[in-house]
């Protein structure tokens, strides 16, 4: 399996508001940025939608390490989507999204790795950037 880096964040103008999202994916030297906008959104679907879009973007399976300064993205993953599939999402904000993310993860082996956001990380600082440039997209 290749190992691929991806760094993602999310972005909101107001929460709901324009939203934007970016993605980094890195194998080796080859470096790849992916990167969307979406209206009338949140930030936490964003975050998780930066996640979707990276992996997406594979095209075979993959071991991955990934990046995100976003709690709800971490907490989801690694805490809560286990028992919101036992109890079929029940009461679950942004079911769409956690669905779409489980079957584009099924392929893959995929570690979680929170980053603390606005503190230096380059590659969160270039995300960061990128994902409120595509949300300011959206301004009248």
């Amino acid at each position: 399996m290749k190992k691929i880096e991806i760094f993602t964040d999310g972005s909101c103008l107001g929460n709901p508001g324009n939203g934007g999202w970016c993605a980094i994916l890195r194998y080796g030297e080859h470096e790849k940025i992916l990167s969307g906008n979406e209206a009338n959104t949140t930030n936490n679907r964003m975050e998780l939608t930066a996640v979707i879009k990276a992996l997406e973007a594979l095209k075979e399976p993959c071991e991955i390490e990934l990046y995100s300064d976003s709690t709800y993205v971490l907490k989801g993953l690694n805490e809560w989507l286990e028992n919101w599939i036992k109890k079929d999402f029940k009461k679950v904000k942004n079911v769409d999204l956690w669905k779409q993310y489980i079957e584009v993860s099924k392929p893959h082996k995929i570690h979680i790795n929170w980053v603390k956001g606005h503190s230096g990380h380059t590659e969160n600082e270039i995300c960061d950037k990128i994902a409120k440039e595509e949300a300011e997209k959206l301004k009248d």
